[in-house]
Formats: C-alpha cells, structure tokens, sequence
C-alpha cells in the first residue's frame, strides 16, 4: 500500500451497499467524498451479479468485487436450509477480498450485500454502519452489533449506539443550483421551457401504481398547463404519448430531473426523500405497501414540517392524484413554501460527515494495529457473546 500525504499510509476502504440503487448510491456517495478528502484512497465495492451492483458500480469508476449472493428467504422453504451454506461461501469470498484490498475499514449500508461483509470483517477490520431508513433492517441489526460507528439518517432506528448524520447523496445533488439549470435541463428532457413540471419516479424497477395513477390524470395535468416527465421503470408502462409528455424507463441525470421539476410524485425510500429534500422540491410521497412501513416513517419528518405530503399507496388514483398536484402546481406561493420546507429538512453535508468519520477508524488501523482485534479500544466494537460465531 502506498504512502498518502504527510507519509501517512493510504487508507483501504470498502463499502458494501449493494442490490437497489437504495443501497448503492450511498455507499457510492461515501466513495467520493472520501476520495475528495484523500484522493490517495483505496476504494472497493462489493457487490453480486444480482440487482444493480454491476451497472451501477463500475460507472461510477469503483472496482466491484462480488460475492456469492446470500438472499434470506422470509418464509420456510428448501432455500433456508441451503441459507448457512450460503453465509459461509459468501463469509469467506469476503475475506479474501478484505486480505487482498489490505481492508483497513469496511463501510456497510444494509441489505443482502452488507450482511456477509459484517460477518467477514467482524473482529478482524473495523464496521461502520450506516442505517437510511427509519426502521433497520435485519442486516444492520447484525452489524451494528459489532461495529466501531453506528451512524443513522433519521432518529429511532432501534440500532444500539446510534448517530445522525443523515443520509449520504452524491456532491451532484447536494450542489445542484436549480434555476441555474432549469433552462438546461428542460432542454435536455425536451420538457416545455415555461410552465409547471411534474417528475414521476418509483424506483430503478417503477412503480405501477405511480405509473397507473399518472396515465390516468394525464389528460387533466395536461389541461391544467402541467408538463410530465415520467420514469416509469424498466418493467413498468408509460401513458400514450402526448404533447407535454415524456417518458422513459429510467434517469441517469437525476440531477437534471430534479432541476427541471417544480415537484414530485413518488416513493419514499430514503434516497429519493434525501435527494427531494436536499433540492427543495415540493413531493407527493406514495409509500411502498409492503415492508414493514419504513417508507411512511421516512417521509413523516418532511410531511410534519409542510415540505410534503403523504397518500397511501391504495388511495393512489387518477382523480386523487389530480387532486393534489393540479392545486399545488398551479399555486406558485405554495411551491415555495412546500420547497423551503422540504430543504429544512435535508443533511446536505451527511456524506462528507460520514467520510470524514471513516478516514479517522482507518487511520486508526493502520501498520502495527493488532488485525485480530482492530480498533477494539479507540474505537468502541463491542466484545460479549457472539451470536455469529463460526459464520
């Protein structure tokens, strides 16, 4: 490993946050603000073949190193008798990827990803935990059992020891100046230059009760003089064409999306409610109806202070929908207002917290550090019984 500045050694950082772009994007986010602030940094990715660790990943410039995927089935069945198996394969494909990056810290944020990088790096490398949503899932329960950092982007996860910093966001959203862009990006979706626009968004894969819900208030948003730019997914439909109207399955520059916005229709993962928030865009949040209702508690904060508001995924039709964009986009007052609000809320500074949170437990384990027991004192892993052992 090579010398960064002052001679101090270059820190190996792995972030595992793989499957959704719910995981990746913050995991990638912590990757380039600790690049920013030390631009000698070994940066590596886990990920599997599964999901958008492959696509997502590389494009963003990372070394992507997979691991078995270890999916935990949420009902008995032949796939849970196979699940120990699977941990250990995943355990140690994690291990040697930890050797061979000469890890010096290991950055989880959740999901099927996260879970074998906690048990792999557990008492050999330091684990910082970053929980988005409101509930923790079961991941990161598991993790934040052992780790150095339990950091959080809202309050009440249930995790032990828990931190805010809110949630990690590309520097391209977290700077985005919208009306410096608004021409641009109007341009670059082919959206009218003048008048209102709605952006529709449900996730990498869409959402068909967004996407039902928009087709039929359609012709009335369009009436109302509201123009629609609709990511409908890349399994989902769009609505028939029209003038005012444009659809694709999926947005690379969300950047420009958001900038082209007046609001927004959609989900509320912690991603795009960070992000939405982060902008100051006024948003209409449909919360996913499975789960166990993080969705719901992750917009609760925004809705309570004015920058949102939320309807239930099954009351989600045409004329609901109608009835609550048409008078909140054609009210100009209220969109400043809903948009101050929703900013209010934001941490446009989570990613570099939680960088700079990073860097400090990897300078801490570093050469001479006992690897068998890193950062135990300095850093507060918690020693006891260990529920894991033998993983």
């Amino acid at each position: 490993m090579s010398s960064g500045p002052a001679g101090r050694r270059a820190p190996s950082v792995v972030v595992a946050g793989g499957g959704s772009a719910g995981h990746i994007e913050p995991a990638l986010a912590l990757a380039d603000a600790v690049r920013r602030l030390r631009p000698d940094a070994r940066i590596t990715a886990l990920g599997t073949e599964r999901g958008l660790d492959t696509t997502l990943i590389p494009a963003r410039g990372y070394p992507l190193e997979l691991i078995p995927p270890v999916p935990l089935p949420r009902k008995p069945s032949a796939d849970l008798l196979r699940l120990p198996g699977r941990v250990r394969d995943a355990v140690t494909r994690v291990r040697e990827v930890l050797d061979a990056v000469q890890a010096d810290v290991v950055a989880g944020f959740g999901g099927y990803v996260a879970l074998p990088a906690y048990l792999g790096a557990r008492g050999r490398v330091p684990i910082v935990v970053h929980e988005a949503n409101a509930r923790a899932g079961l991941a990161n329960k598991v993790g934040a059992r052992c780790a150095a950092f339990v950091a959080v982007a809202v309050p009440g996860t249930g995790l032990p020891g828990e931190q805010v910093v809110g949630m990690p966001l590309r520097r391209s959203i977290t700077g985005l100046d919208r009306m410096a862009l608004r021409a641009q990006a109007r341009h670059w979706f082919g959206l009218p230059p003048h008048g209102p626009v709605l952006l529709v968004f449900g996730g990498s894969q869409g959402a068909r009760t967004l996407n039902e819900a928009v087709a039929a208030a359609l012709p009335g948003l369009l009436r109302a003089g509201i123009a629609v730019l609709h990511a409908h997914g890349r399994g989902g439909s769009a609505a028939p064409p029209a003038r005012g109207y444009v659809a694709t399955p999926y947005i690379e520059r969300m950047d420009l999306a958001y900038a082209a916005a007046d609001a927004v229709l959609g989900r509320c993962g912690m991603t795009t409610v960070a992000e939405v928030t982060a902008v100051g865009l006024p948003a209409v949040y449909v919360p996913l109806p499975h789960g166990n209702g993080e969705q719901a508690l992750n917009a609760a904060p925004v809705v309570a202070l004015g920058g949102g508001v939320l309807v239930d995924d099954a009351e989600l039709t045409g004329e609901r929908a109608m009835a609550e964009l048409i008078p909140l986009l054609t009210n100009p007052g209220r969109l400043t207002a809903m948009g101050r609000a929703a900013r209010s809320t934001g941490h446009a500074d989570a990613a570099d917290r939680l960088a700079r949170l990073v860097l400090e437990i990897a300078d801490g384990y570093g050469p001479g550090t006992d690897r068998g027991h890193p950062g135990t004192e300095s850093h507060g892993l918690r020693k006891g019984p260990d529920p894991w052992a033998g993983a």
